[in-house]
């Protein structure tokens, strides 16, 4: 992902990425069911390297797994790159934890941008103190080999019903996760940037008492004026 392409999508909304993917036929792109443990983190932004859990089988899944360093959860963990997001599938399955505390506090020490689950996090007291942006379904303290068994790691996966193929460029803020198609990376941030510049103006103008009418779709020809004459004086 281009610099450029990061910092702008650090300044934009999973809504108004919504909208742009919208326009291109993505409906299924926004992760379902999870929200930040702390929303009141800086967007979420990085590449996507995935975790698939699949239902656990007791012989294979016991407590020893974890001794193993090849450990599908404990690659993924030693393996995510740093800058980039680890998007855990855990089968919309809350009842057992994707991980907890010390494993999602060593990708934060390894310099992940973040990590989402559409299962849930133990420890997520502790998580959401972090400075590394986390999200989940909801808090679940039972482990995940209870119910869950690491199976690969950077793989297409399904995460909220929302396919993740490696390198998607994963989006999140306060209301949730939003995936983007790596190759389409590039123009949704800058059509989201420009989408952000005309709704900060239309959120000026509303709450000076104006009408959406002609404003929201700027249908009237006097409010795509008055937009561009806002650009020149906010450097928009």
């Amino acid at each position: 992902m281009k610099a450029s392409t990061r910092g702008k999508l650090l300044k934009v909304s999973t809504a108004t990425l919504c909208t742009a993917l919208f326009k291109r036929g993505f409906m299924r792109q926004f992760i379902q069911g999870v929200l930040p443990l702390n929303p009141a983190l800086p967007n979420m932004v990085g590449e996507a390297f995935t975790l698939r859990y699949m239902p656990a089988r007791e012989d294979l899944n016991t407590i020893d797994v974890f001794k193993n360093r090849d450990h599908p959860q404990r690659k993924a963990v030693e393996d995510c790159p740093p800058g980039a997001v680890l998007v855990i599938d855990s089968r919309k399955d809350a009842r057992a934890a994707s991980a907890g505390g010390i494993l999602v506090t060593r990708l934060m020490k390894r310099g992940v941008a973040g990590v989402v689950t559409d299962g849930g996090f133990r420890d997520s007291p502790d998580i959401a103190e972090l400075s590394m942006p986390a999200y989940h379904a909801r808090p679940s303290a039972p482990t995940n080999l209870t119910l869950h068994q690491a199976i690969d790691i950077d793989v297409p996966i399904g995460c909220g019903d929302a396919p993740v193929f490696p390198g998607d460029v994963i989006v999140g803020d306060a209301e949730g996760v939003v995936v983007l198609p790596a190759h389409l990376a590039d123009a949704l941030a800058d059509e989201a940037t420009e989408m952000t510049a005309f709704e900060d103006f239309v959120q000026e103008r509303v709450l000076a008492g104006q009408s959406i009418l002609g404003l929201y779709p700027p249908t009237d020809e006097t409010n795509k004026a008055a937009f561009d004459a806002w650009r020149k004086t906010h450097g928009r």
